[in-house]
């Protein structure tokens, strides 16, 4: 293995361990086949459809979830190296995709929501908030109230929401455009921020030598959690994203509306959360419904 493809493994289980809060079980699997896959295919920095391809056939007598695995493993790495520009293409959709049973995502109730912005709202209601404080308002407002990526929210540039516009212009996945809603909160909690950001910065969210890291946004967040009382293993920024859209279904959103809001290539990877509004409903039918503890006479 190159040292290129060793160090970029390291940085995206890095990431996969803190925004995603993968397990450590999950971490070694991963680390484990894109180790394997590298050896096989020459590098997979360098790869391209055709030696992914070959790599895929390798795996025909494998059990449908260790290749849902293995590709799984491998388009997120994919992903990862076309987020942070080491690759111009993702050449991933060549993998195959075995038909197994997608988890739902974990979802925040509105309760856990109100949690939340009450502990921030208790920061900043103090006469000279701390600007650490200001910003996790804007971090949060615009998580949940936009239903942004970490990787969108932490590189946006210093102007890129404006007092005056209710919406922002995102280049997603793939170079696709698409148009986000900002809130009138997230607005007002941005502008407070912005006050505190150095002229010469080129970011919203400035941190170190470039921009806030996605690693420091997840720990913000479960600290948040942790202290308004939301336990933290249920909450990270992609957490809030689900929330978003879920809230948004439940509240009578239209299906194709969330799905450009979010910015899926894909209707069946929004409608996911269909499926979590509709479990929620089930479970409380199950508990609530007055028939569940309807005995009934014997005769």
């Amino acid at each position: 293995m190159s040292r290129s493809d060793a160090a970029l493994i390291d940085r995206f289980l890095e990431m996969m361990a803190a925004e995603a809060g993968a397990a450590a079980n999950t971490i070694a699997a991963y680390r484990s086949d894109l180790r394997l896959a590298g050896d096989a295919v020459g590098g997979l920095v360098a790869a391209d459809d055709a030696a992914l391809r070959g790599l895929a056939d390798g795996w025909s007598r494998l059990s449908t979830a260790t290749v849902a695995r293995k590709a799984a493993a491998l388009r997120r790495f994919y992903a990862f190296l076309h987020e942070e520009g080491h690759r111009a293409d993702d050449p991933a959709s060549v993998l195959p995709r075995p038909g197994l049973r997608r988890a739902l995502p974990k979802i925040l109730s509105h309760q856990d929501i109100d949690r939340l912005f009450a502990t921030i709202g208790e920061r900043v209601a103090v006469p000279h908030p701390r600007p650490a404080d200001l910003r996790l308002a804007a971090l949060i407002e615009l998580l949940y109230g936009s239903g942004l990526r970490a990787s969108e929210l932490v590189a946006l540039p210093r102007r890129a929401v404006h007092t005056d516009r209710p919406f922002l212009i995102l280049k997603g996945k793939g170079g696709t455009e698409r148009m986000v809603p900002i809130s009138d909160r997230a607005r007002s909690a941005v502008a407070l921020w912005r006050q505190h950001v150095p002229g010469e910065s080129l970011w919203l969210f400035p941190g170190g030598k470039k921009h806030l890291s996605r690693i420091r946004l997840y720990q913000l967040v479960k600290q948040l959690a942790a202290e308004a009382g939301v336990p933290p293993d249920r909450i990270s920024p992609h957490v809030l994203r689900h929330a978003f859209a879920t809230h948004l279904l439940a509240g009578g959103a239209d299906l194709r509306a969330v799905q450009a809001m979010l910015g899926h290539a894909d209707i069946a990877t929004t409608e996911i959360y269909t499926h979590v509004e509709a479990a929620r409903l089930v479970e409380l039918v199950n508990a609530r419904h007055p028939l569940v503890d309807f005995r009934g006479e014997q005769p």
